[in-house]
Order: C-alpha cells, then structure tokens, then sequence
C-alpha cells in the first residue's frame, strides 16, 4: 500500500504546484488517512518538494496513537506541550524555505490559520479547497475491497438481529446490540451512530434511539454500518414487528421500494447527481408525498460517511465508475410511522453489470 499512498500524495502536488504552491498542509482526519495510511489525533500532514512528513503529538506511551503510517513518510512526534501540529507543520515549511503553503481552510478555524500565517509570516498562504475531497470520490480496487467486507459484517449483523426475539425491547437496547455485533464480526466500530426507531418513531427524520419498547404491529427501522480499516458503509431496512403489515403498511413500503429501485437503477457513468436523486425522488412526489421527503436521496461513502458526491435536486456532476454511494428514500409520515430503504453501491459500467450491490440483507417486507 505504501506505493499507493505516495501516488495519491503526487497527484496532490502535482496539482497544488501547477497552481502555484509548492507546498501542502492537509489537517482534516479523513484526507491525512487518504494520503498518509494513518491519521493520529492531531496529526498534519506537509507534502514539500524535498519531503513529505507526518507530524503527530505524542502518544501517552510516547509514540503517536492511531495507527502506522505510510513508510514513505518521515514521521516527527512533536514534544510534549507542543500546541497544535499545523502550526508546527507551518514552521517547518517555513524553515525549508518554502514560498507559498496550501492549507485547508474549510477545516481550519480562524484562531488556527491566523497562527500558521504568524509563524511563518513571509510564507505565501493559499486556499487547497476540496481538492483532497475531490480526489476521494473515485475509489480504488483496495478501498472498494475494505468498503465490501464492511458491508458483509453489517449484513451479518442485521441478519442475526432480525433472528432475535424483538418484541418489548427498547430502540436503545437495540441499537448497542448491533453496535456490538458489528465489533464481534471484525469492524473497527460502527461507521455511524445506529439508528433505531420503532412504531410512530419511526415517521421522524434523524431519530435517535430511545427506550420506547418495541410493540406488535410497529415499524421497526433500522440505519448502520460498519467501519473497517477506516472505510464505511451503510444499510437501512424497515420491517413489521410480530403481525402481518396492514394495508397502509404494505401501500408506503411499496412505493419506497420502488422510489429505490428507480434510484439504484440510475447509477451509471455520465449520469448527473441530481437525475439519481430525481429517478428516486419523482416516484415519491407523484404519490403525493414531496413534504416528507429528505433534502438528497444519497450520498457518497468511504473514509466518511456522507461524503462527496451528494445526491440531491441541486447537486452539479456526474457520476464516474467506481464510486460507492448510497441510495435512501423514505417517507416518513409523523405521528403514524415511516419507511426508510437504503444501500451502499458501487458505480459500474453497464457493460460490467451495472451498480454493485454491497448490501444484499432481503428488502422484502417482513414481519419479524
């Protein structure tokens, strides 16, 4: 993987120095893991022309926590009491001689970048926007490899939830139940907090789970995924507890399930963001249901949840192969319940089959 990494980091020069920085300071988490294979609490990254190192504070044991890094990267544990690594990473750029520095600013808060420009006052500072971000959105064989074994332990431990005897339990129990079974199947930790809504919960947007016993008759829904080896997927289903679904319960999952279906068959290459959303999005409005609905029917996954691209009415691009996104229609109707379906696809040529499925828990109806 070293090889990888410093390929990414090249790229990222070659960019920032064609736009006239001859150095790069990356700070936010996700983009130092991008680049470095590693992201310690703390720790900034600085791409120079001569070298590219990793400065991180000191561990409790006295090495960085989080992880080993890239072994091409030189790595500097900064001395106990040093404030902030960007700043430190801004001196030693600095101290190289380097004329003109990109940072992050949509990561760094003012305090931090008025400090980087005091310490290295004749240093040029300049704007690197989302260009790691955007360097992000298509993955590689690896990354998709970790996103599938992410999706495997998040199917294995929905499908030994839905074993369990449900009724009377709380959202809360629940929620950490699956929590747990994802460590137990090899995740890192879940990829996002798990949600878990029941009966009239279940018709609210961003529930989060509560001690509401879960009863005959509700809808139980369920949002997770896993983390592994940093990479996150995500998976929601929506089931009926103990009896068969009523009328109006079957008429709402049905026009969700087609909404997605619409949705998962728009992933292609050259496809605008916003038709994706719009293919899932029609289905619902035209049933009457526009005022229920989320602001994007899907986003991006990888190293975050919710990252580039974003599937949603105003979102400008097109999709490229090889990007993984979600597909998540719901219709939430407050007071009486809701249904929400989603899954973690990878964007293939049709000519390889169309979208990969990473999800495969059934989204049939079933009643638990």
């Amino acid at each position: 993987m070293s090889e990888v990494y410093g390929v990414r980091r090249g790229r990222l020069r070659d960019r920032c120095a064609a736009a006239g920085s001859a150095a790069v300071l990356v700070s936010r988490p996700a983009n130092v893991r991008y680049l470095a294979g590693a992201a310690p609490p703390g720790a900034a990254l600085l791409l120079g022309s001569r070298e590219d190192v990793l400065l991180c504070p000191r561990g409790p044991g006295g090495d960085p926590a989080g992880g080993r890094p890239d072994d091409g990267l030189r790595l500097v544990v900064l001395p106990a009491g040093t404030a902030d690594a960007v700043v430190a990473a801004a001196e030693l750029a600095r101290g190289t001689g380097t004329a003109a520095l990109a940072v992050e600013e949509h990561h760094l808060t003012v305090a931090r970048h008025r400090a980087v420009a005091s310490v290295a006052p004749q240093v040029r500072i300049t704007d690197l926007g989302l260009a790691v971000e955007q360097q992000r959105v298509v993955k590689d064989d690896d990354e998709i490899a970790s996103l599938r074994i992410a999706a495997e332990i998040t199917d294995q431990a929905l499908g030994e939830l839905l074993e369990s005897i449900l009724v009377g339990r709380t959202e809360r129990h629940l929620a950490l139940e699956l929590e747990r079974r994802l460590v137990d199947h090899g995740a890192d930790g879940p990829a996002f907090p798990t949600s878990v809504a029941t009966g009239p919960n279940s018709g609210l947007q961003g529930h989060r789970p509560s001690d509401r016993r879960v009863e005959e008759g509700d809808f139980l829904s369920v949002s997770l995924g896993a983390n592994y080896r940093g990479y996150r997927c995500e998976i929601g289903r929506t089931f009926v507890i103990g009896t068969s679904p009523a009328d109006w319960q079957i008429e709402l999952y049905d026009l969700v399930f087609a909404a997605q279906r619409a949705g998962r068959e728009a992933l292609l290459p050259g496809t605008a963001y916003r038709d994706v959303d719009h293919a899932a999005r029609q289905v619902l409005d035209a049933a009457g249901h526009g005022e229920h609905l989320a602001p994007r029917t899907g986003h991006g996954v990888g190293l975050e949840i919710g990252e580039d691209p974003q599937l949603a009415p105003a979102a400008m691009g097109k999709l490229d192969a090889c990007v993984p996104v979600t597909v998540e229609p719901g219709v939430h109707l407050p007071g009486r319940g809701g249904v929400r379906i989603d899954d973690t696809l990878v964007v293939r040529q049709e000519a390889d089959g169309g979208p990969e499925l990473l999800t495969i828990t059934t989204k049939e109806l079933l009643a638990l």
